[in-house]
């Protein structure tokens, strides 16, 4: 379980690496738009969270499900908004920004919320 447990968790990381390299490589760009990357990378990112909790789950591990609820919260709003502007020729600059912003704070809150950085 515990090689599963890691294969998931590179795999979530790197659906989220997908959706930020994706978002960054436009950065200088005047038109915005959902592009491959992104759209594979949040799915990516979102299944394989899902997937994860499962398997801690089911390995009877210490599930932090408050943390688990605000990443599923903005995992979802992430996914709903890059699937939903997908066929769109291009996106406004503040959604592109918020896209951005969200998953900077996703990425976060998977750090900075975790056992393994609490000082005591």
């Amino acid at each position: 379980m515990e090689t599963l447990r890691l294969i998931l968790l590179v795999v979530h990381i790197l659906g989220y690496a997908a959706l930020i390299g994706g978002l960054l490589v436009q950065a200088g760009t005047p038109e915005k738009k959902v592009n491959s990357a992104m759209r594979d990378g949040v799915g990516t990112a979102f299944l394989a969270g899902l997937a994860l909790v499962g398997v801690l789950e089911a390995d009877g591990g210490d599930v932090n499900h408050a943390k688990v609820a605000v990443k599923f919260t903005i995992g979802l709003v992430l996914l709903v908004l890059v699937m939903a502007n997908t066929r769109k020729e291009r996106i406004p600059n503040g959604l592109w920004a918020g896209l951005l912003a969200l998953s900077v704070i996703e990425v976060l809150v998977a750090v900075l919320w975790s056992p393994v950085h609490t000082f005591g």
